[in-house]
């Protein structure tokens, strides 16, 4: 016999969380929680304001009612789903069979956030395999940026760096920023996500740099489309696939096996999920993308875990079962 809950979990943030010009208090989001033959298992669900199409009570919604036709012998229609539901329920449906690998990836590249003088010795520390850092750009103006990353760059001579810009510069100030990269550590940029509003401008901006980008937004714009095919998604040496914002499991890991076909890396990367859900993608960054260091270095941005603690974090861990229960079955 089948039976499910519908959990809505609220959770404190740092103070200091900004999302596109948007402080974030608090984050909020559901868990599914699935159970079959004695077996229990969680997903979650949980739109990014600002970076997702659906809102959080849509998808409320929408999991829900795929929750009261699963205890009723049917099966989740992900293809009809929006991303963040089809990605917990199938998170759910994946432990429930068995077939999400236990074992994780939990090496994350730092997010460098705060003081940079404070990074510096920890990533220094890092092993030269995972020697890679994460640092959001285009918050400020691009000279700072330049001058923040060389710094980086400069200081310690085997690092790699991944920047984000979130669309954020023109197609000037993504120069100005090149312009303060000494041409010959550029090649240690792994790669930008979305420096430009425009895909074209972006292409455009690693043609004249020699920059390598990656397409995060760009490729959750192209998946929807009915006739997506990554291989005409050029100018990019790297995708970003964060489940919660592309779709089910099954979607990455076909996504994934595209992008090894057109010899394109792909990086595994969190959406702000709680430890519980983020626990879940360091599991699926292991077994889809085993030699990627993922991006998954978020927790530190909460004030508390759910549920499931993530190594080496000493944040507060809040019980699921201190959460609202916002649906059962009978």
């Amino acid at each position: 016999m089948r039976q499910a809950k519908l959990y809505k979990y609220q959770l404190p943030m740092d103070s200091g969380v900004i999302l596109r010009d948007s402080k974030l208090t608090e984050r909020v989001g559901w868990i599914a929680e699935l159970s079959e033959q004695g077996k229990t298992v969680y997903g979650e669900i949980a739109p990014l304001v600002g970076f997702s199409k659906e809102t959080t009570e849509q998808a409320g919604i929408q999991a829900q009612a795929q929750l009261e036709l699963w205890v009723n012998g049917n099966a989740f229609a992900y293809d009809d789903l929006c991303p963040s539901v089809a990605s917990g329920l199938s998170f759910a449906e994946l432990e429930l069979a068995g077939e999400l690998p236990m074992a994780g990836n939990y090496d994350s590249a730092p997010l460098c956030t705060g003081d940079p003088d404070a990074m510096l010795p920890i990533l220094d520390a890092l092993p030269l395999d995972k020697k890679v850092t994460k640092i959001k750009v285009g918050l400020y103006e691009p000279i700072r940026d330049g001058m923040l990353v060389n710094l980086f760059l400069e200081s310690i001579p085997d690092l790699r760096v991944r920047l984000d810009a979130n669309r954020a510069w023109t197609p000037e100030k993504a120069e100005k920023f090149a312009s303060y990269i000494n041409s010959s550590r550029r090649h240690r940029i792994e790669f930008v996500e979305e420096p430009c509003k425009e895909p074209g401008q972006s292409f455009t901006f690693a043609i004249k740099t020699g920059i390598a980008i990656a397409w995060d937004e760009t490729l959750q714009d192209a998946v929807s489309e009915p006739d997506f095919d990554l291989g005409k998604l050029t100018g990019a040496k790297v995708i970003i696939i964060k489940p919660t914002l592309i779709g089910s499991v099954y979607r990455c890991q076909s996504l994934v096996e595209d992008a090894n076909r057109h010899g394109i890396k792909v990086v595994i990367s969190s959406s702000l999920e709680s430890s519980l859900g983020l626990n879940q993608l360091a599991r699926l960054a292991q077994w889809l993308t085993p030699e990627s260091v993922p991006g998954l270095d978020t927790i530190k941005l909460f004030g508390a875990q759910l549920e499931v603690k993530w190594p080496q974090c000493d944040l507060p861990i809040v019980p699921l079962n201190e959460q609202q229960v916002v649906w059962q079955s009978k």
